[in-house]
């Protein structure tokens, strides 16, 4: 039995789609949002992450799982170990993690620490594991322009690797299809080229029909003007934002790698290709 979490969701949702076939079940926080498979689904099951006994009981008979990781939060590191021990609990023999390209303890982007988190409660677990690490999506990097079409940040002359979402979704089809031959295995899914905030703005609004600029600010600047536009964001928000530019401008992610051909047999997407959908 396969279980999907993830799957109301950007990427979820066409991994879902895509492996109907195979009878998914399905976990999720609002059943209303969930795919329609009809006579393909596995079932439905509210299963926040945080919630053991409800985890648990979802996961019961399922051999092999998809976990997204959750949305950003102080408590997501608690959340994803509540959610593995539970898997382990259950009986899960193999889960596919989605995590992130730099995920380290020591990350410059702050959230690749939980991600990092995550990947040593699976490898504790004694579950089998495969562990897809996505860089930034290219789709979401246009978002990070403000309502003048100005994407302002700490990044310097730094570049990001930025990946299409459809390709990880592509790339988690065809681990889930074959998972035997992906055990152990951690993959790094980039784009196919590490592009600086100028070319992203540049082919970005190219694309969107939108003029788009990057303006490169200190790390000082860039915490006080958000502090100023969100003034009940926690200070792990805070430090997430920032990080994102800081880890552009460090070098964390600029490698390309070829996990998306090896995985899917198609080329990374590039951003234009990205942003067409």
């Amino acid at each position: 039995m396969l279980a999907l979490t993830g799957s109301t969701g950007a990427l979820g949702g066409p991994v879902a789609h895509a492996l109907a076939d195979l009878r998914p079940r399905l976990l999720v926080r609002d059943p209303a949002r969930a795919p329609q498979l009809g006579e393909q689904s596995g079932g439905v099951h509210v299963t926040p992450y945080d919630d053991a006994a409800a985890a648990t009981a979802a996961l019961e008979g399922v051999d092999l799982l998809f976990m997204v990781s959750a949305a950003e939060s102080e408590h997501r590191r608690r959340e994803h170990r509540t959610f593995v021990e539970a898997a382990a609990r259950a009986g899960v023999r193999h889960v596919v993690y989605t995590s992130f390209s730099g995920a380290a303890a020591d990350a410059t982007f702050t959230l690749g620490r939980d991600h990092h988190d995550t990947e040593v409660a699976i490898r504790e677990s004694g579950m089998d594991f495969t562990i897809l690490r996505d860089a930034f999506y290219a789709d979401v990097l246009p978002l990070f322009a403000d309502a003048s079409g100005a994407i302002r940040g700490p990044a310097g002359h730094g570049s990001v690797a930025a990946v299409a979402r459809a390709d990880v979704a592509d790339a988690a089809v065809a681990v889930l299809r074959d998972p035997r031959a992906h055990l152990g295995a951690t993959y790094t899914l980039t784009g196919p080229e590490a592009l600086t905030l100028d070319e992203v703005a540049d082919r970005a609004g190219a694309v969107l029909g939108r003029p788009l600029r990057y303006e490169p600010e200190s790390v000082e600047e860039a915490y006080a003007a958000r502090r100023a536009a969100y003034p009940d964001a926690g200070e792990w928000q805070l430090d997430a934002w920032v990080s994102t530019y800081v880890a552009i401008a460090d070098g964390s992610c600029a490698a390309v790698t070829d996990d998306v051909r090896r995985l899917t047999g198609h080329p990374a997407r590039t951003l234009e290709q990205a942003l067409a959908g």
